[in-house]
């Protein structure tokens, strides 16, 4: 009994976010109405599994007692932005999700009025963040910026800003990993198989540096969580290097793992279809 009581509050939020809570049910409320109401739309079930457990990581990280370790924890900070930046986003982006929360969306929600000036007023942006010399920079840059020591330590200090910093690194993962692993072809719109690749090449090295960095360094970057204290007892450089290698490896390997994947479409033969005509790939997922 008092095991289950134990795993329980681990389970409950730290500090509950309206904001996080409403995202992740919404989104997997849509998908699985979407899944039920146009089950010839599912894409298989190892996408549904796929885009679920993306869903559920982003919970899990935001929504439990993961996010109090990871505001007293440098290296289990890291591993929270793993998630929101990389992994999650990966797994979502890989399932190809949109025509089946198109499915799950309320048809008053299809036609509400302003909708369509609103798609126009953004389009332009999004394009923007989506281009191929943009996107790259906003990933790595994204993850410099609010390692910056003093900007992490206000990050870590205020709950607006925390807040902002997670958001932020959800976002673009989400913009970026959406990118590469689009479902679409090139003749579709989807942007070139060789520039996705080199795109996925070109956020491995400066991650690479930074998680070199942060794991060699003989000083201790971080003194916020030196202020607030540890969650467990473990050496500030000894948590700053942990960090520094969830940043450093696991980090690069989901680039290389995207590269294999746009690979994968390519052998298959995803870009001799001709415009108009269905295609079966296997590879990345089609909407």
């Amino acid at each position: 009994m008092l095991e289950f009581e134990r795993i329980m509050g681990v389970l409950q939020p730290w500090e509950f976010s309206l904001s996080w809570s409403a995202a992740c049910l919404l989104a997997a409320g849509l998908y699985l109405r979407g899944l039920q109401r146009h089950r010839r739309q599912a894409a298989g079930t190892w996408r549904a599994l796929a885009y679920l457990l993306g869903v559920g990581a982003i919970y899990a990280v935001t929504q439990t007692h993961f996010d109090y370790l990871s505001q007293y924890m440098f290296f289990i900070h890291r591993a929270q932005h793993l998630v929101l930046h990389h992994a999650a986003p990966f797994l979502i982006a890989l399932a190809a999700p949109l025509p089946v929360l198109a499915a799950g969306m309320p048809n008053r929600l299809r036609h509400l009025p302003g909708r369509a000036a609103a798609a126009r007023l953004l389009r332009p942006i999004y394009r923007l963040l989506q281009h191929p010399a943009v996107a790259p920079l906003l990933f790595v840059g994204l993850i410099y910026f609010w390692l910056i020591p003093e900007v992490h330590f206000d990050a870590m200090l205020s709950r607006q800003r925390y807040q902002v910093m997670n958001w932020s690194m959800l976002l673009d993962g989400l913009l970026f990993w959406w990118l590469v692993l689009d479902p679409r072809t090139p003749r579709q719109g989807g942007l070139g198989y060789g520039m996705r690749i080199l795109a996925l090449l070109l956020v491995i090295p400066p991650q690479i540096l930074l998680g070199a960095y942060l794991t060699f360094s003989e000083n201790v970057l971080f003194d916020v969580y030196a202020v607030c204290g540890r969650a467990w007892p473990i050496a500030p450089l000894t948590d700053q290097q942990l960090g520094g290698l969830i940043t450093w490896i696991p980090a690069s390997m989901m680039s290389v793992a995207g590269v294999l994947i746009v690979i994968r479409a390519i052998l298959s033969g995803k870009g001799d279809a001709r415009p108009g005509q269905p295609e079966q790939p296997e590879g990345v997922p089609q909407p």
